[in-house]
C-alpha cells in the first residue's frame, strides 16, 4: 500500500491516508470500550518505540522494550481503573516498574553515558506513553465511557490540523516559530484556529456530553497547547537531525508526526475536564 501511495505527491498521499485510516480509528473507538481500548493501545507501543528507535539514530541508548512494556502497563492500569475491573491501588505497580530503568542500566558495560540513556527512556514514557494513558481519564470523565469526547478531540485537532495546513500553504507569511519550523507561518495558526472552532461548534450541537462552551474551551485547549506540541516535535526532530519521525503513515509521516499536538494537549484537557 505505501509503495502504491508514494507515486502520489504528498498532498494526495495525506488524502488517501486520512480517507482510509480515520473511519477505521473512528470506529473503533466509537464500537466498544475495548475497541477503543485495543486501538490506543497499538498506537501507544508503535509512537513510543518509533521515539526510541529515532533517539538511537544519535548514539543513545534507551531500554526500548521495558520502556514500552512500562508504557503499556499504564495505559492498562489508567484504563481498567477506569472501567471499576482493577482496584485503583494497583497504580502503584507503575512506580518499582520505573525503578527496574536504574537497577537494569547499572548491569550494562561499557556504557558512555548511562543516565543519559536512562532519561530518555524516562522521556519515552512521560512524552508518549503517559499522554496516551490520560485518554483513559478524558474518555471516562462523564463517569462512563463517551466515546464522543475521544472522536470530539480528533476532530478538532484535524480540524486545526487541516485549516493550519491550507491556510498556510495559501495564504502563509509571517512566521510563527522560524528557528524550530520555517514552514509554519501566523496565517496558518489563525486558518487552523478559525476551523477548530468551527468544528467545537459543529460537535456542539449533535455531542451533548459537553456544553458549547466546554466544547470551545477544549477547542482553545488544542489550539494552543497542539501548536506547541507541533513545534516541540519539529524541535526534537532537528535535534535528531531528521525530516519526519518515520514513514508509517503516508503524506503524514511517523506516528509521533500524527499525534505531536495531541500528546501536550491531553495534559491540559484533563485538568479542565477533571479538574475545573
Amino acid at each position: 500500500m505505501t509503495s502504491i501511495l508514494n507515486r502520489f505527491n504528498n498532498l494526495t498521499q495525506r488524502i488517501i491516508a486520512a480517507v482510509i485510516g480515520a473511519p477505521i480509528l473512528l470506529f473503533l473507538i466509537i464500537y466498544s470500550p475495548y475497541t477503543y481500548f485495543a486501538i490506543f493501545f497499538i498506537l501507544t507501543l508503535l509512537t513510543q518505540m518509533e521515539f526510541y528507535n529515532l533517539v538511537r539514530l544519535h548514539g543513545i541508548l534507551p531500554l526500548r522494550f521495558l520502556g514500552c512494556f512500562i508504557g503499556a502497563i499504564i495505559f492498562c492500569l489508567t484504563f481498567f481503573v477506569e472501567t471499576g475491573e482493577i482496584d485503583g491501588k494497583y497504580a502503584f505497580l507503575i512506580f518499582p516498574l520505573l525503578a527496574t530503568i536504574f537497577f537494569i542500566k547499572l548491569y550494562k558495560k561499557n556504557e558512555k553515558n548511562p543516565f543519559t540513556n536512562i532519561g530518555f527512556t524516562f522521556l519515552g514514557i512521560i512524552y508518549v506513553a503517559v499522554p496516551f494513558a490520560l485518554l483513559n481519564f478524558i474518555a471516562f470523565s462523564r463517569g462512563e465511557y463517551h466515546w464522543e469526547i475521544i472522536v470530539g478531540l480528533l476532530l478538532i485537532l484535524w480540524a486545526s490540523d487541516t485549516g493550519a495546513y491550507f491556510a498556510g500553504v495559501n495564504f502563509g507569511k509571517t512566521k510563527l516559530f522560524e528557528r524550530v519550523s520555517p514552514k509554519k507561518s501566523w496565517e496558518g495558526s489563525v486558518g487552523g484556529a478559525l476551523t477548530s472552532l468551527a468544528m467545537a461548534y459543529g460537535l456542539s450541537m449533535y455531542f451533548t456530553v459537553l456544553p458549547l462552551w466546554e466544547w470551545l474551551s477544549v477547542s482553545v485547549i488544542i489550539i494552543v497547547a497542539g501548536t506547541y506540541g507541533d513545534l516541540v516535535e519539529s524541535l526534537f526532530k532537528r535535534s535528531m537531525e531528521i525530516k519526519d519521525s518515520g514513514k508509517s503513515i503516508p503524506g503524514h509521516g511517523g506516528f509521533l508526526d500524527r499525534f505531536d499536538g495531541l500528546l501536550l494537549s491531553v495534559p491540559f484537557i484533563i485538568v479542565f475536564l477533571r479538574l475545573l
